[in-house]
Formats: structure tokens, C-alpha cells, sequence
């Protein structure tokens, strides 16, 4: 018998609460001057318990081609890649609508 998701009742390969979870954050990406006037680029608003931050974080580095961290349910990327940042986060999952560039 197929494993049962505890939280809808579907089987696990039909399970759409990941999917519904994505969908209910609004994640927000904005630019920050650091030190020295180094930009870097802030991911905020996903839920760590539903989305995996610091693979999502390797992901998003590796696509940047860029250095970062994910500490206190934020992802920090070294440099300007706001609109890198969105087209990953649309092909992990998340709506277009819910993710806001600052």
C-alpha cells in the first residue's frame, strides 16, 4: 500500500501540499548595500519548514555563480541577481505573483 500524507489524505506521489504551501507565501527579493558598498541580494518570506532553504539556497548560488549563505529564514546572495533570483524560484515552484523585487 502507497505511504499516505498526513496532512491532506492523499497518497504521496498525488500530494499537493508542497505545491498549495509554495503557493500561499509571498517571498520577497530585494537589494541591500553592504560594507564597502558591496551589493548583495536578500531572499525573505519562505517558510523553512515547507521548502528545503539550504538546498534552495545551493540552487540559487550555482545558478548566480555567486557565494551566499541561509541563516534566519533568509538567503543572502553576494551581488545584484534579482532577476536570476525570480526566474529560479518560478522553475522551483513558486507563482510569478508571489514573488515580489525590491
Amino acid at each position: 500500500m502507497a505511504d499516505v500524507c498526513s496532512t491532506c489524505g492523499l497518497p504521496k506521489d498525488l500530494c499537493v501540499c508542497g505545491t498549495i504551501s509554495m503557493e500561499q507565501q509571498t517571498v520577497k527579493v530585494r537589494l541591500e548595500m553592504r560594507k564597502w558598498g558591496k551589493p548583495a541580494t536578500i531572499v525573505e518570506g519562505i517558510d523553512g519548514k515547507s521548502v528545503d532553504l539550504g538546498d534552495l539556497a545551493t540552487k540559487l548560488k550555482t545558478h548566480c555563480a555567486c557565494g551566499g549563505t541561509s541563516k534566519n529564514n533568509a538567503i543572502i546572495l553576494q551581488g545584484d541577481h534579482r532577476e536570476k533570483v525570480k526566474k529560479v524560484l518560478t522553475e522551483y515552484g513558486f507563482p510569478e505573483a508571489s514573488i515580489e523585487l525590491h
